[in-house]
């Protein structure tokens, strides 16, 4: 796994401590495990992030930095894999979790016209929030589980190759 190019990347230990939003967390970010990067921990991150991403609550690093925290597994992964869900996937995203929880309830979707409005927000959310949070929580669950499993695999097989790879160039060299 290429663990150089991911640590050039997140911040230092020291700097999340430290960090103002983060502090809340307290000692509980001194645990190393927070911060190490092996199949286990980076493959939990994996499925903690995007779990997360596929939830629309505000604060969604926050929840994704507890989660990482209760689970032990690398922090800066699971937070940075929110980010899937940002201001321009969030709505085909999000649409697509309220589909498949109308299908999964067995209802028509709603078809009101759509504005950007706080008050069409709140009046729509009450219609929508079933199949919405429904289809958003068992897409996180696939995705997480999928990357879960993926991410495994893919460390796995990268271990796998650079054993090969290092049996091959010591018997050429003998």
């Amino acid at each position: 796994m290429p663990k150089h190019i991911i640590k050039r990347f997140t911040p230092d230990h020291e700097t999340i401590r430290t960090h103002k939003h983060l502090r809340m967390f307290g000692a509980l970010l001194h645990d190393s495990n927070l911060w190490h990067m092996n199949r286990r921990s980076v493959s939990g991150a994996f499925a903690v992030g995007l779990f997360w991403a596929f939830v629309p609550i505000p604060f969604q690093m926050v929840a994704a930095a507890f989660t990482a925290i209760i689970c032990r597994v690398n922090l800066p992964i699971s937070v940075a894999l929110v980010w899937i869900s940002n201001p321009i996937t969030i709505p085909p995203m999000f649409y697509a979790t309220y589909l498949f929880g109308t299908w999964i309830l067995g209802e028509p979707p709603e078809s009101s016209e759509f504005e950007v409005s706080i008050e069409w927000m709140t009046n729509s959310l009450a219609e929508i929030w079933q199949p919405l949070y429904l289809g958003s929580i068992i897409c996180g669950v696939i995705a997480s589980l999928l990357g879960y499993i993926l991410m495994r695999g893919f460390w796995r097989w990268h271990v796998v190759s650079s054993l090969r790879k290092r049996k091959e160039r010591r018997n050429k060299n003998t």
